[in-house]
């Protein structure tokens, strides 16, 4: 069921209504550009991409990928506006700031300069805007030294995507030593951002050119035995979703080979731990109850099943796994000033019930980097990656 849907129960937010909306406006269009009818804006406005329609609903209708593509066309006709085009260019914004991250730091910080910057983007004031680390990942790795002097159990090429080489740098820190210590050797290759936010917004012309150069520069490298693995779900996905659609015919068999390699981080552990690579006594012992959110493309594409069996890895570890849809976030969705309220409605929904329920000792883990936001924002809690609360249970038993 569609997340805005639920929220509201008003019929202009179900799958239903949008796309036919967009088949009868199409067909039968009001204006002679098409692509610049009001009606169809407005009701894909709501849509938060989660894309559970593609897996929920008996046609598999992807709203999430007609409204990236309506999109489009309404930019070629209507021009792209100022805010779609500063959140679909999030990357280069971001690397520019990584000149001097104290001084980008300090300007979203800043009460002034901050809700000055909200303004722009039409960020809700009650919004933070996401910081950056201190350094990016890829210049971490570049610097780091294993730990683990040991035999190589294998080797791991690890996607830095936008957010985690520049946000949730720490989290990909935890990544590499956890694998380093399990003694996987890890490798970034060469690569680019994975596109996600322009096709969030879409700007598809340039999702399409990041996704050829992406499996240009990875369609000979990544194999089944050295697979692709990705922290960010909405960004490893799009190479399974939307990358054989984007790059052209003449790099779809490629991409679509590629794909089957790219692994969100759960199914690669989970995979090891099956094989016997990965044990549960080379982690603690002591028990902690987990309550796990996943992310909703890793509902709709993938399974949120793996990050519940790694994460029950440790022997007294428990995982419940909240049933909730999206979380409201959805990438910049929630960020928005438009958006805000029916954000947080969507989280009040299950989502926030469950964690303000949840007992001190509960820790809260979440896949998505605007699940972790969000849940910060409707609850006060802070929601950690399966990979930190993994990385916690083996840190224990390394500093015995």
């Amino acid at each position: 069921m569609c997340p805005s849907f639920r929220a509201t129960r008003e019929e202009s937010h179900t799958t239903r209504a949008r796309a036919n909306t967009l088949r009868e406006l199409i067909t039968h269009p009001r204006t002679k550009k098409i692509y610049d009818q009001r009606e169809i804006l407005e009701v894909l406005d709501t849509c938060v991409s989660c894309k559970a329609c593609k897996s929920e609903c008996p046609s598999n209708v992807d709203i999430a990928r007609f409204k990236a593509e309506f999109l489009q066309q309404h930019y070629d006709v209507c021009g792209v506006p100022m805010k779609a085009f500063l959140i679909a260019r999030l990357t280069e914004i971001q690397r520019l700031g990584t000149i001097l991250p104290w001084f980008y730091n300090a300007i979203v910080r800043n009460r002034m300069t901050g809700n000055m910057l909200k303004r722009i983007l039409h960020f809700a004031p009650k919004r933070t805007i996401p910081t950056l680390y201190k350094t990016t990942l890829k210049h971490w790795l570049g610097r780091y030294r294993r730990k683990n002097r040991g035999e190589t159990v294998g080797k791991v090429f690890l996607f830095a995507d936008e957010f985690t080489n520049y946000m949730d740098v720490e989290i990909g820190i935890k990544m590499i030593e956890l694998l380093d210590w399990l003694g996987y050797e890890v490798i970034i290759p060469k690569h680019v951002e994975s596109g996600r936010t322009s096709i969030s917004k879409g700007m598809l012309k340039v999702a399409k050119g990041v996704a050829r150069e992406n499996v240009l520069l990875l369609k000979d490298l990544v194999t089944e035995n050295i697979p692709l693995v990705g922290i960010e779900p909405s960004c490893i996905l799009s190479f399974r979703d939307e990358y054989p659609d984007l790059v052209g015919e003449d790099l779809k068999e490629e991409a679509v080979r590629l794909g089957k390699n790219c692994l969100l981080y759960d199914e690669f552990f989970t995979r090891e731990i099956r094989a016997g690579r990965i044990q549960a006594e080379q982690f603690t012992d002591q028990p902690l109850k987990i309550m796990l959110h996943g992310h909703c493309h890793q509902k709709s594409l993938a399974s949120v099943e793996p990050s519940r069996e790694m994460l029950s890895l440790p022997v007294n570890y428990s995982v419940e796994v909240i049933p909730s849809g999206c979380c409201g976030m959805a990438g910049a969705f929630g960020y928005e000033k438009k958006h805000y309220e029916l954000s947080m409605k969507i989280g009040e929904q299950v989502l926030f019930p469950a964690v303000r329920g949840a007992g001190e000792n509960v820790c809260i883990s979440a896949p998505g980097t605007s699940c972790r936001q969000q849940i910060k924002d409707g609850t006060g809690k802070q929601a950690l990656h399966p990979i930190e609360v993994l990385y916690e249970a083996l840190k224990c038993t390394k500093e015995k």
